[in-house]
């Protein structure tokens, strides 16, 4: 994963918590090895992931936890992916997160489509699987991914965390937990 290089990371507070960034320097710059979404003491969270990772700033990593803090505004931020660290990911993993990333703000999509569009057609579990490990929340917006029957599913940051992203980006969400007229995007 990030073998021995050193893992650094910048953290920035949001209406939900504080979320962090870890990343490692690569040739070409850093790359981020893990996003952390808000979290009661934070730093904890990312000493048990990285024991040895330094607090410290880097322009790059700067603007992105900068960035992450606008999109927990409600702004509309895009992420590129040009800064992660895919060494962290299986293949499949990675598909799916760039499946996901191509979902446009405003817009959900199932885990079913999504895993018909990385060529795995009835893998939606595993879809689900790969997006609740995934290493880069926010970056790659995994709260775009409902059900076959328009249900949140799960997300690592909690349904009412899920709840407010949608509702940051205008997708409506019924008390019970389902999508109104949910507008699919098919990856």
């Amino acid at each position: 994963m990030h073998g021995t290089a050193q893992v650094f990371y910048l953290t920035r507070a949001s209406r939900f918590g504080t979320v962090a960034v870890a990343w490692t320097e690569r040739r070409g710059g850093p790359r981020v090895c893990r996003a952390f979404l808000p979290a009661p003491h934070v730093d904890r969270v990312v000493g048990a992931a990285f024991p040895e990772a330094r607090r410290s700033a880097d322009p790059a990593m700067s603007e992105l936890g900068d960035a992450l803090q606008a999109f927990l505004r409600g702004e509309s931020v895009w992420f590129s992916l040009r800064a992660v660290d895919w060494r962290v990911c299986s293949s499949f993993q990675r598909a799916v997160l760039e499946a996901e990333h191509a979902i446009p703000r405003g817009r959900v999509s199932t885990y079913g489509l999504i895993a018909a569009a990385i060529g795995a057609p009835g893998a939606a579990r595993a879809v689900g699987r790969a997006l609740a490990t995934n290493p880069f929340p926010l970056i790659v917006p995994c709260h775009r991914a409902i059900t076959s029957d328009g249900r949140l599913g799960g997300y690592q940051g909690g349904l009412a965390m899920k709840r407010a992203l949608l509702a940051n980006e205008g997708v409506e969400v019924t008390a019970r937990g389902r999508v109104v007229a949910p507008r699919l995007f098919h990856v």
